[in-house]
């Protein structure tokens, strides 16, 4: 089986792809990676060394596609995946859209050619903002949860947010990029007849994750404490509450080699996947958790509201159990531990990831 891996150079593809290749040798994958993101370069020598055969290209343009030839399966793990860009003033919302529908776009009319599979990883940023920050919720052991003598909306509960939440805008340019993408790849699967899978995917984190605070909370927060650089919770009353579950990208591929070995079926073509309740905390509770691991460190406290955020966002995968089977293999701890002793492995993974 031959599959095109996008944004294989990135966090997610990278650490996708070496699963793929160690749960079964026999795969080759080339991937696709236009190098932007600071950091995306150290993964290319251990994805050749792993067989990996890769293309330097764009995927905003649909001429770098020209050579690939035939293919099984697309898997589109490009992004950016920030909900602030576009708008925080120091990216171009023009490229937001472009590298987010553009690029899925020009993937989709490629698995139109050859008939390949298509599967999305999409995002729990598909889901209103506005309807996200209207759930009610209280505090309980320094967290935000729902608020369980509320009424919930539709698609929220105790597990998490469900895939019938409201996709309502405004969601973020970054989400509604990925929208567009799921709408399209869907009606590109059903005109032209190949199965497309939409994997709606909550926060991920592992080592070797990329640190910005807008992309990857779990790792920078844990490199820039142990470094003891500048933090501050933000909105909220500044108490750092707010609360987002994780789970590491390789949790992923029990699900994709279902995925990859099947074509058009009636099961669900959206399904959310997440570390769920169990794999969640707070800011608060993960500064707690470095105090443990690397000493104490002042976090300051900053009122003010920052765009786009919620305070509590945690991914609902049971469609996905029933569906696939599926439910994240690595435990909280085991994710946190992975990245504090990549961070202590590497002192200047914030300088070399976070550059813009």
């Amino acid at each position: 089986m031959k599959i095109l891996l996008s944004g294989i150079c990135g966090f997610a593809g990278s650490s996708i792809a070496h699963s793929l290749l160690d749960h079964d040798s026999s795969l080759e994958i080339v991937g696709l990676d236009n190098l932007s993101r600071a950091g995306s370069h150290l993964n290319i020598g251990p994805l050749r060394q792993h067989g990996v055969k890769l293309i330097h290209g764009d995927l905003r343009s649909s001429s770098d596609l020209e050579s690939i030839a035939k293919i099984d399966w697309i898997i589109d793990a490009a992004a950016n995946p920030s909900v602030l860009a576009g708008v925080d003033g120091t990216t171009s919302s023009r490229q937001v859209i472009e590298h987010n529908l553009y690029g899925t776009v020009n993937l989709l009319e490629l698995a139109k050619r050859h008939r390949a599979g298509f599967i999305l990883i999409s995002t729990s940023r598909v889901y209103s903002i506005q309807s996200l920050a209207a759930i009610p919720v209280t505090v309980k052991e320094n967290r935000f949860e729902p608020n369980g003598n509320a009424a919930l909306p539709r698609g929220v509960s105790f597990h998490g947010i469900a895939e019938e939440f409201s996709t309502a805008p405004p969601l973020s340019l970054y989400g509604s990029s990925k929208l567009a993408s799921e709408c399209l790849a869907l009606e590109y699967g059903e005109a032209f007849d190949f199965p497309v899978w939409i994997n709606r995917c909550g926060v991920l984190a592992g080592a070797g994750q990329f640190g910005r605070a807008d992309q990857g909370i779990f790792s920078f927060w844990i490199n820039a404490y142990l470094r003891r650089a500048p933090l501050q919770y933000i909105g909220f009353d500044g108490a750092g509450q707010q609360t987002r579950d994780c789970f590491h990208p390789r949790d992923l591929v029990p699900a994709l080699q279902i995925q990859l070995s099947g074509a058009k079926t009636k099961k669900p073509r959206i399904v959310n996947f997440g570390g769920g309740v169990a794999n969640s905390m707070s800011l608060a509770q993960l500064s707690n958790w470095c105090a443990q691991r690397f000493g104490p460190h002042q976090v300051a406290s900053n009122p003010e509201p920052r765009p786009f955020d919620v305070p509590w966002l945690v991914m609902d995968s049971r469609l996905a159990k029933k569906t696939w089977d599926w439910q994240p293999s690595a435990s909280l701890e085991t994710i946190l531990d992975e990245i504090a002793r990549h961070a202590e492995a590497h002192p200047d993974w914030l300088t070399i990831s976070a550059a813009l």
